[in-house]
């Protein structure tokens, strides 16, 4: 497993690379100018050092060079002179956000603990649900209980967040005002008080993103359990004298999580790709909102980063589920 986990790693760096150079050939391509933010006022000759200023008088080959370099190793090195005291990157220059004039890297640290807030709390509610219901729908095959698990999941599957958001917030804040309709990101949580208050405003935004996970993830969980509970060795483990506890908890369960656990690694960038439209609707000042902000102010290094870090976040759950693999069935064996 060990040489396995290695190879992949090593294998990741180029794929990685590949995707860096596709996005950055793609905003390369896409249309607009980061000058066209600057007031009609600003003369052309300061237009053009501004420009310059940016680097957009250089080829593109070398902002690429440049891009790397900052973000593979200069980002790093800031990162160990931070939590060690060192000074190993100063003086060199980081990726920097067009529209605030700031480090790109300090302002995502900045956002990324609201999206996390969210982000994670909606995944890890939509896991602990959606994986009881995949089980127990699966166990007693078109009852009432599954019927209306499978209608429930089609809903949560097919509405997109930006209706299921606007449509809760009509329902829990605007008719019923049990919920606030905006996520204050200033709220700071130090006593039980201001836990509560952050466990409200957390509801809506966490329902919205659990709803999708719940429904993908328990069709998933109901389909490999009824793939199981036919085959042989549940037969023969029945005519053993096991309990049906032991015989659906321990081996078919055990089993059935081996395709559902590709589905769970791979949703976790997924689902935040979600959180872009979720932080819209409610006003959460996370990742997502930076990435709509940053594409609407055309700020390209900001963009690039975020989409790369989106590309890391699947290369890396592709591994995790991999290893994953190999836990869950002892036949799986990559050395």
């Amino acid at each position: 497993m060990l040489t396995f986990t290695i190879r992949r790693l090593i294998l990741s760096v180029p794929t990685l690379l590949f995707i860096a150079l596709v996005i950055f050939l793609l905003l390369e391509l896409a249309p607009g100018d980061p000058m066209a933010q600057v007031p009609m006022t600003v003369p052309p000759e300061v237009k053009e050092k501004m420009r310059l200023a940016l680097g957009l008088g250089e080829p593109g080959h070398i902002r690429f060079w440049k891009w790397l370099v900052q973000f593979f190793w200069i980002e790093p090195l800031n990162l160990f002179d931070h939590y060690f005291g060192t000074t190993f990157a100063e003086g060199k220059l980081r990726v920097i956000s067009w529209q605030t004039r700031s480090p790109v890297m300090d302002i995502v640290v900045q956002r990324l603990p609201q999206t996390l807030w969210v982000v994670g709390m909606a995944y890890i509610v939509g896991v602990l649900i959606a994986l009881p219901i995949g089980i127990y729908s699966a166990y007693r095959q078109y009852s009432l209980f599954d019927q209306a698990g499978t209608f429930v999941s089609m809903i949560g599957y097919s509405v997109p967040p930006f209706f299921s958001g606007v449509l809760l917030i009509v329902i829990f804040s605007v008719q019923l005002g049990w919920f606030p309709s905006i996520y204050d990101t200033t709220h700071v949580v130090n006593d039980w008080a201001s836990f509560k208050v952050q466990l409200r405003q957390m509801i809506m935004p966490v329902m919205v993103l659990a709803l999708q996970t719940t429904a993908q993830i328990s069709r998933y969980m109901r389909a490999s359990m009824l793939d199981n509970l036919n085959q042989d060795y549940v037969r023969t483990a029945r005519s053993k004298g096991m309990s049906e506890m032991v015989v659906v908890m321990v081996h078919v369960l055990r089993n059935s999580m081996i395709p559902v656990v590709t589905v769970i690694a791979l949703g976790v960038p997924s689902i935040f790709g979600g959180a872009i439209i979720t932080e819209q609707v409610f006003k959460v000042n996370g990742i997502g909102q930076l990435l709509i902000t940053a594409i609407q102010a055309n700020d390209l290094p900001m963009v690039q980063t975020l989409t790369f870090i989106f590309a890391i976040l699947i290369v890396v759950f592709n591994l995790i589920a991999d290893i994953l693999y190999g836990v869950l069935d002892p036949r799986i064996r990559y050395d």
